[in-house]
């Protein structure tokens, strides 16, 4: 078995025992940062440590039969990105919301159907008492109106963004109405790194005092750079705020010494579907679009990678052409990653180890996994909130179960489309 191969396993008997990496350290008498560095292959576990865990796995079956630890809502959702971590950690999601139709399908097939996925979050700003009640909230609220590219094309077409923005822009403050009505003990938001600078900080300044000063939350924010998780950097901003006061801090985030290449997500040039590869027509385009750019000095053009680089942020453009992230060939064109090959560079697996399944087109795919948050990041994250989640919630009682909420009827598209 390969070191990659031991990594996974243990990785996977971790996360089987519900165990956050600190208390995996404790019981293996090793440092957090030692089981980062098994998880991520920069070091091979020890046969022993993987015994151990198998041995405390086998004497939990009780333990993982006990009530989710807390409760939480996973909206603007994607694909689910938000949620793994929330769910690694012992949560219940007990509402989704996500619009696009595509997006819902993937969520579905990875997550079953034990509560309907609503649509438009604005159906529910309006009347917020149709959301269950929950413990934690998380929104990955739309970032088109914040985002430098969003922000450039808004500005070339005449048209308002941010929260001038008639359509995504009032979104967030549709999230606030349902945090003002429930009242959650925590949340965590995410959004583009440039939601910072939008609009000289007015922006932001708004979105905290709101809130700050209007919902009351304690509230932190840091900038996270995926790299040190997964072979990709990408810049995102996170939100996290609590309702009353705690000892939560941004800088004891444990990140990994040593982020991974992409050798690490890649498949074989062998194996992988020649349907990746460029035309010659499309890969002579790039060169020369990227020729005439750099003769007027600029940076504009594609990006080519090998084994042991670290790719530029993936978007959900690339369906279009890949330009940003080649994979170089030997004695070939360059190709595109392949969806799969997206999942991995976005950190994308289910708690029990097992692949994220991709039920959409390869053009959806790319979509929506440009448009994802970085699990591994966001369990990082998770594991730092947890101990504070559950000092927020202990105190709150027991509660009655709760009918679900009747949703709108959605009516799932026709699979009319090759699967990625």
């Amino acid at each position: 078995m390969t070191r990659a191969a031991h990594s996974v396993e243990f990785e996977t008997l971790r996360l089987k025992t519900g165990l956050t990496r600190s208390e995996t350290a404790d019981l293996l008498g090793v440092t957090e940062r030692t089981v980062i560095r098994y998880e991520s292959g920069e070091s091979r576990p020890s046969p022993i440590a993987i015994k151990w865990l198998k041995e405390h796995l086998a004497r939990l079956p009780e333990k993982r039969k006990k009530p989710a630890a807390f409760r939480f809502v996973d909206l603007f959702a994607g694909i689910g990105g938000l949620r793994i971590g929330f769910d690694a950690i012992g949560g219940q999601c007990v509402f989704t919301s996500e619009w696009d139709k595509y997006s819902q399908i993937t969520y579905r097939e990875n997550f079953g159907n034990d509560h309907p996925i609503a649509g438009d979050i604005r159906d529910y700003s309006k009347d917020p008492s149709l959301i269950p009640a929950h413990d934690v909230l998380l929104a990955g609220f739309p970032c088109q109106p914040f985002s430098i590219a969003g922000v450039s094309k808004k500005n070339a077409l005449g048209r308002p963004h941010g929260f001038l923005c008639d359509t995504q822009g009032t979104l967030f403050f549709d999230l606030a109405q349902i945090i003002a009505q429930h009242q959650p003990p925590a949340f965590l938001l995410e959004n583009v790194k440039n939601l910072q600078r939008h609009d000289k900080g007015r922006t932001f300044a708004t979105i905290v005092n709101v809130l700050r000063n209007e919902l009351g939350y304690e509230v932190h924010h840091r900038v996270i750079n995926s790299a040190p998780w997964v072979p990709q950097k990408r810049e995102r901003i996170f939100i996290v705020g609590f309702k009353n006061e705690s000892r939560f801090n941004f800088d004891q985030l444990v990140v990994p010494e040593q982020g991974p290449k992409l050798g690490s997500i890649l498949d074989s040039h062998d194996t992988t579907d020649p349907k990746y590869t460029l035309t010659a027509h499309l890969w002579n385009y790039l060169k020369d679009y990227k020729n005439k750019h750099e003769a007027k000095g600029n940076g504009f053009g594609y990006s080519l990678f090998g084994p042991d680089d670290v790719a530029r942020t993936l978007s959900a453009r690339y369906f279009k052409d890949g330009s940003e992230v080649l994979i170089a060939q030997p004695r070939k064109r360059p190709r595109r990653l392949t969806p799969r090959e997206c999942a991995r560079l976005m950190g994308f697996r289910h708690v029990d180890g097992s692949d994220f399944r991709i039920p959409v087109s390869d053009t959806q795919a790319y979509r929506q996994f440009g448009n994802a948050v970085v699990v591994p990041v966001v369990s990082s994250i998770a594991e730092l909130m947890k101990p504070h989640i559950l000092s927020a919630t202990e105190n709150r009682g027991a509660r009655k179960p709760e009918k679900q909420p009747e949703l709108p009827f959605i009516q799932e598209p026709e699979r009319a489309f090759a699967y990625g």
